[in-house]
């Protein structure tokens, strides 16, 4: 299970570690077992009177632009962070409504799923609610998920709770 302490530790990290110039707000950063992913909001583009298409065909431009222009040491940070955190650096761009991810890690399950589905598996796993990420993905499957968002958000949180109590008691 990824703890919050965790969470903190790689974010507090990444917000030390990256560029100033590159956070425009602070990065968006997400952890689990196998990967980091960090997405970086850059500033959007404006043109007055432009039609949608070609707000995001800018948009398109500039997070290309950003890709390229900042490829070497983003390369130089996740190295520094996989050696650190032992886990892969996966990144990505936000700029207005457009969000989009470079890199990131397709995981091994019974399928090949992203980071925010992998999230939900390791979630109902660390409960005791399946055994492997293959009866998570079942159990998921089976279930209608129209409010397993906000199910998914309280039981981290119980986990959480769990976690500071065993903290706080004696140790073995």
């Amino acid at each position: 299970m990824i703890t919050n302490e965790t969470q903190e530790r790689v974010t507090g990290w990444f917000a030390g570690r990256l560029p100033a110039e590159w956070q425009q707000s602070p990065a968006d950063v997400t952890v689990d077992r196998e990967e980091i992913t960090v997405v970086l909001t850059i500033a959007d583009v404006e043109l007055a009177g432009a039609s949608e298409a070609a707000l995001a065909e800018a948009r398109a431009g500039r997070a290309s632009a950003f890709r390229e222009e900042t490829r070497d040491q983003r390369m130089e940070i996740a190295q520094e962070a996989q050696h650190r955190f032992e886990r892969k650096v996966s990144w990505g761009v936000a700029i207005g409504d457009r969000s989009e991810l470079w890199t990131h890690v397709a995981a091994p399950t019974m399928t090949r799923l992203r980071q925010p589905q992998r999230l939900v598996l390791d979630t109902l796993v660390d409960a005791g609610v399946a055994r492997s990420r293959a009866d998570a993905l079942a159990w998921c499957v089976r279930l209608v998920g129209q409010h397993e968002g906000d199910w998914i958000a309280e039981l981290r949180e119980a986990m959480n709770a769990v976690d500071d109590v065993r903290a706080k008691g004696p140790s073995a």
